[in-house]
């Protein structure tokens, strides 16, 4: 038996060179490499945190004006609570301290806030109030509740005429 011919190899053909992809030129002749990506990802990241920080200190100035809110009408309410002897027979507008206090903290009971309420010079009620804003966002990051504080007071003052006496 005799060998099978064998054909003779061909040489090898060389791959043809590969040209590369065109790619958009950026102004100064930079090339661009698929940066965009990243540049958004992390944008639209600083955007949602961004929105979270609004809304959340947007919760909290709304807490603070309502904790002024009713710090003012709490005192109000305290400096209502005249001595009747004296405002009666017209001798002087002082307030009564055990009522006037108590007013002040019963507004801030039925309002739900806590705070404190004191009587200065028998002629100013004063009214100290504290609230808590529950976080949307930032609860994110571990910083569950946003404290606000308030304080107002209130004076009474005797007039006759418009004009204080």
């Amino acid at each position: 038996m005799h060998p099978a011919p064998t054909r003779p190899r061909r040489p090898a053909r060389a791959a043809p060179p590969r040209t590369p992809r065109p790619r958009a030129k950026l102004a100064g002749g930079h090339v661009e490499q698929g940066s965009i990506s990243i540049w958004i990802a992390t944008s639209g990241l600083v955007m949602i945190i961004l929105v979270g920080l609004a809304v959340d200190l947007g919760g909290q100035v709304h807490a603070q004006q309502y904790a002024r809110d009713i710090a003012a009408q709490a005192a109000r309410a305290g400096g209502q609570q005249l001595q009747a002897s004296l405002a009666v027979r017209g001798l002087a507008a002082r307030a009564d301290p055990g009522p006037a206090v108590a007013a002040a903290r019963a507004y801030l009971t039925a309002a739900d806030l806590t705070g404190t309420a004191s009587l200065r010079g028998g002629d100013t009620v004063i009214v100290t109030t504290s609230a808590t804003y529950d976080t949307k966002f930032l609860g994110l990051i571990g910083i569950n509740q946003l404290t606000v504080t308030a304080a107002a007071e209130s004076r009474i003052a005797r007039t006759v005429g418009g004009v204080e006496r």
